[in-house]
């Protein structure tokens, strides 16, 4: 290989190995002074984890730190103000941070306390005009026959106490009106049997008048009136209705409502059955829906403010006269008659209304609403402890104002979070002991 002699010489071995320190000297200084820039060091003005002064960042970068506004050394962009406002939280050890999510929390949140108080509770509810099920008459037949003339025409049909319902042809009565006529006729001295006969007459249903009538003329009357004994609106007897929807007060079908009589003029009837029932509009009962939390406030006789949705002008009065000791079925709430008179209002049945029901004065232990987490049957409370909060059951009654009363898991001194839900990010990460 050839070699140029003139750069062989030891001068120049020199040289170079000056300038190779001198590149490797800059590189040094360099990285330090970054390695001073990303971690924030400033030679004149040092900043320490508890200045309070205004640092800035890189939103990209956030490891570059200033004392001032400039760019990123790295990406160039505008470097933005950082707030450093956190506060520094004593007494929390390592065992204290390794503590599960679920179980305990670490924050700073306000805590409250229950309170002791007596308050004035009202409850709310809905619900909706119903008959009153005690007035509820029921025309039946007395004897077996057959129906020779209807005077019911349609449902709903509004009938006072002594009018004519139907007329009913009766071998039976027939018979038995002839045998009272022959005693008449042929043993008049036997006052026994005649007074046993014309007493049959009436237990099936004649009237005193009938049978004035049958006696005078001498003449058996083949049919026997039927009369009311009730004023109302007349329904059919619950055997006799098509559709299986027949609680009082409760809306039917439309066809159902509008459709023609199920029971006509030639139908055969049989002794003892229902032909149809009498409700009268006039007596009435307000039937409200109480949920369960609200159910220990109302007792019977407490005082009803009721407005009808009909008749949003004209609220009146009532109190509670029975509370139905179940569940009902579509709705899931207990429901409270309260009886009224609905002479002058004259409020159609099945219009809802709302209602305010006054209780009586409630001394208990109240903490705020939002508080507790509710985890369907369980209710949970943060009680605040050394470092942070951790979740505890609790037993609660009835919601007022935004207060719910403690019956028990608390004491008077526990201190709780104000908010129970900011410490969670969902219900069912609650684990309670």
């Amino acid at each position: 290989m050839f070699v140029n002699k003139k750069y062989n010489h030891p001068y120049w071995s020199s040289i170079l190995m000056l300038f190779l320190a001198i590149i490797l000297f800059s590189c040094k200084e360099k990285k330090a002074t970054d390695s001073k820039e990303h971690e924030g060091m400033n030679m004149d003005t040092p900043i320490t984890d508890t200045a309070q002064a205004a640092v800035y960042t890189c939103s990209m970068h956030p490891q570059i730190i200033r004392d001032k506004p400039g760019n990123c050394p790295i990406c160039g962009m505008k470097l933005v103000l950082k707030l450093r406002g956190n506060k520094k939280i004593d007494g929390i050890d390592l065992s204290t941070l390794l503590k599960p999510t679920n179980g305990f929390v670490i924050s700073s949140i306000p805590v409250t306390a229950i309170q002791s108080s007596t308050e004035n509770i009202e409850t709310n509810a809905l619900g909706i005009i119903a008959y009153d099920t005690r007035q509820v008459g029921t025309i039946s037949a007395n004897i077996s026959g057959r129906i020779e003339k209807l005077y019911v025409r349609f449902r709903f049909q509004k009938i006072n106490a002594g009018q004519k319902i139907m007329d009913v042809y009766s071998p039976e009565i027939a018979t038995a009106q002839q045998n009272l006529l022959f005693l008449l006729n042929n043993d008049a001295d036997n006052t026994s049997f005649i007074s046993a006969a014309k007493q049959k007459l009436l237990l099936l249903g004649m009237s005193n008048a009938q049978l004035q009538q049958v006696i005078q003329t001498d003449k058996p009357s083949f049919t026997i009136s039927v009369y009311s004994k009730y004023s109302g609106h007349i329904h059919e007897a619950t055997g006799n209705m098509k559709s299986n929807n027949t609680t009082p007060g409760i809306m039917k079908e439309v066809a159902v409502v509008t459709d023609e009589l199920y029971i006509k003029e030639g139908m055969y009837l049989q002794k003892g059955q229902s032909i149809f029932t009498v409700y009268d509009p006039n007596k009435v009962w307000a039937l409200l829906n109480i949920y369960a939390d609200n159910q220990g406030l109302i007792k019977k006789g407490n005082l009803v403010h009721l407005t009808a949705e009909t008749a949003p002008g004209k609220s009146f009065i009532g109190r509670v006269d029975f509370i139905e000791p179940f569940f009902r079925k579509e709705n899931k709430t207990v429901t409270v008659r309260v009886y009224f008179d609905n002479t002058q209002l004259q409020l159609p049945v099945g219009s809802q209304v709302k209602a305010a029901i006054a209780g009586n004065p409630q001394m208990a232990d109240w903490l705020p609403a939002e508080a507790i987490v509710s985890l369907g049957l369980d209710k949970v409370v943060f009680v605040k402890t050394d470092g942070g909060f951790m979740p505890h059951t609790v037993t609660t009654g009835f919601t007022h104002n935004s207060k719910t009363q403690i019956i028990n898991g608390l004491a008077a001194t526990d201190s709780v979070a104000a908010n129970a839900q900011f410490l969670v990010d969902s219900e069912s990460f609650i684990k309670t002991k």
